[in-house]
């Protein structure tokens, strides 16, 4: 076919007819038309291009959906390896839970009657039975659980009147009669309303039987069996008094001067004699040093009195160490006297003498340069705490906390108990002079905290609160104000140590995990940080004015027990662990 296309003249009226040139003839063959006899058509709905699809899992949408569109059904490809479980649109952990509007009366009734005939009313509103009413249930019964009974009974409920032998109550008891009132005994006597069930056995003699006698004499015997087994263990040997030794691991004693490791050393670039907190503290940042010489657990340990060039330490071994803290920094003396873990040692203010408190139920008075066990304290109680008066003039006494809920009081020239301090209701745990060491402030297991004057029994302060944990552990801050106690509950508190101790609502410290444990507190001489071991064998640093964490590292395998900062060193601290590891870091 061929089409001529006219062309069109221009627009101006002064240019004369005659001068248009015919236009070119467009010729178009037959096979440029190609007529399409199945042309593509969408088979979609028109109205889906009006919806927004959405995810069935959203919970929350951004715009406003219609009707049509949040009913529209779930569209996309199937994974071929989700389980049935995977394909349940869930809105719970345990699977799809429906919200529908059920009267508290209505719901009480199925749920009596589901208990009392097993089963119940479907009381879903997205399905229909087959009588038409909401809910299909099993197979469109309308009713879920035990379908069969739920026909021969009708759906009835609780409140329906059901025949006698469909009810639950065909095997309860039945009431005795009762009986003839002109009978007194025997086996037609009166009863009246005291009636009782048949099978109750009321009036018979009750016991246990044959059979359940002779398993519990079996059982019995067993059980004594069991515990002289047990008793037959042999205990660890108990050491007379007198017969505690120490070894020396040194290799002289004295040296060309005749001084032993007590005298203070003078060649070192710290000042050991100068006052304690002069310097600026810092964080440790690196081991220096570790002490390996126990075979079991580090319970304690306590720097030498002032110069802090040795320190002393008492493990679960039953022995007693002393280190040398600078130069070959090995192990000086072992002191050898108890059969069990020792728990605490405490120097007297010269460092000349030592006490040391042990599971044995002894406390011993050891000299620090020579080993010799001076004397042997007993109450025939287990001591947690033992503590020299701080006063020079009363290096005498010292005091003793105890697991019979006591504090003693001893005389060490004579040996005597010169006062009991019993007010508390758990084994005393700690005990810590405050106010020019006039009074003494103990905690215990009891969750409290007791403040007493020195040598009066009597208790001038009282603290326990609903909240309160038991406090283990205490230390003093460097300038005797204020007191750091290590609670149970993975906090440390803060109390003041003057005259009217109180707790300091603005300070707590937390973060780290010691529930469980006596972890000793410890202050930085300058009192700028607080440290504190975990039972996971890390070290907790706080900065005390802000009460955050400045540095936590992993220093031991095991629970980290005590922990100490050197007084004339900027950033040296030790560690001790149940690893039966002493650390210095620096």
């Amino acid at each position: 076919m061929d089409l001529i296309a006219q062309g069109y003249g221009t627009s101006s009226d002064s240019e004369d007819a005659s001068s248009h040139k015919p236009a070119k003839v467009a010729k178009i063959t037959s096979t440029s038309l190609q007529v399409n006899g199945a042309p593509d058509v969408s088979l979609e709905d028109p109205s889906y291009a009006r919806h927004i699809y959405t995810n069935p899992t959203d919970t929350t949408l951004a715009v406003n959906l219609n009707y049509d569109s949040m009913l529209q059904p779930v569209q996309g490809p199937i994974n071929p390896f989700a389980s049935k479980s995977q394909e349940v649109r869930r809105n719970v952990w345990t699977g799809h839970v429906e919200e529908n509007m059920f009267s508290e009366n209505d719901f009480r009734t199925q749920q009596q009657s589901y208990a009392a005939f097993g089963f119940a009313k479907d009381p879903s509103v997205l399905s229909v039975a087959d009588n038409g009413q909401s809910g299909s249930g099993k197979k469109g019964t309308g009713f879920v659980g035990d379908i069969g009974k739920a026909k021969e009974m009708d759906g009835a409920t609780i409140w329906d009147k059901v025949p006698k032998h469909l009810r639950n109550n065909q095997n309860q008891k039945k009431r005795q009669t009762r009986g003839d009132p002109s009978v007194l005994e025997g086996e037609n006597a009166y009863r009246g309303p005291w009636a009782t069930f048949e099978g109750d056995g009321i009036g018979e003699l009750s016991g246990p039987t044959e059979e359940e006698r002779d398993v519990h004499d079996k059982q019995r015997e067993a059980a004594e069996v069991e515990k002289l087994a047990r008793n037959k263990a042999t205990p660890a040997k108990a050491i007379a008094n007198g017969s505690e030794t120490t070894i020396f691991h040194g290799k002289e004693e004295h040296d060309y001067m005749g001084r032993t490791y007590m005298h203070v050393p003078l060649d070192l670039d710290v000042n050991l004699n100068a006052e304690p907190g002069t310097q600026t503290c810092f964080v440790p940042k690196k081991l220096l040093h570790t002490y390996t010489g126990h075979t079991k657990g580090v319970s304690a340990i306590r720097y030498f009195p002032k110069s802090a060039h040795l320190l002393l330490s008492g493990s679960m071994d039953s022995k007693i160490k002393i280190w040398d803290v600078y130069h070959d920094r090995r192990v000086l003396r072992t002191y050898m006297g108890h059969s069990k873990a020792v728990r605490d040692v405490n120097f007297n203010n010269n460092g000349t003498e030592f006490l040391s408190a042990s599971y044995d139920r002894n406390i011993k008075l050891w000299d620090t340069e020579t080993g010799q066990c001076k004397a042997t304290f007993s109450k025939k109680t287990i001591p947690f705490v033992v503590k020299f008066n701080p006063d020079d003039d009363k290096q005498n006494v010292f005091l003793a906390g105890c697991s019979d809920h006591k504090v003693y009081q001893f005389d060490v020239r004579s040996g005597d108990v010169t006062q009991e301090y019993d007010q508390h209701l758990g084994a005393v745990n700690t005990i810590t002079f405050v106010d020019d060491n006039r009074r003494f402030v103990t905690t215990s297991d009891d969750k409290s905290l007791r403040v007493w004057e020195f040598d009066i029994p009597v208790i001038i302060k009282y603290i326990a609160e609903p909240d309160m944990h038991s406090m283990p552990a205490v230390a003093i801050s460097p300038n005797h104000k204020w007191l750091a106690c290590q609670s149970m509950d993975n906090k440390i508190y803060i109390y003041n140590a003057k005259d009217r101790v109180s707790q300091n609502r603005k300070k707590l410290f937390a973060g780290h995990m010691a529930a469980g444990y006596a972890c000793q507190p410890s202050f930085s001489p300058d009192g700028r940080y607080l440290s504190s071991g975990d039972s996971e064998g890390n070290m907790w640093i706080w900065d005390y004015k802000s009460c955050k964490v400045h540095k936590k590292f992993k220093a031991h395998d095991e629970v980290v027990i005590d922990s100490a900062w050197h007084p004339h060193e900027t950033s040296l601290l030790a560690t001790a662990s149940w690893d039966s590891n002493i650390k210095l870091w620096v």
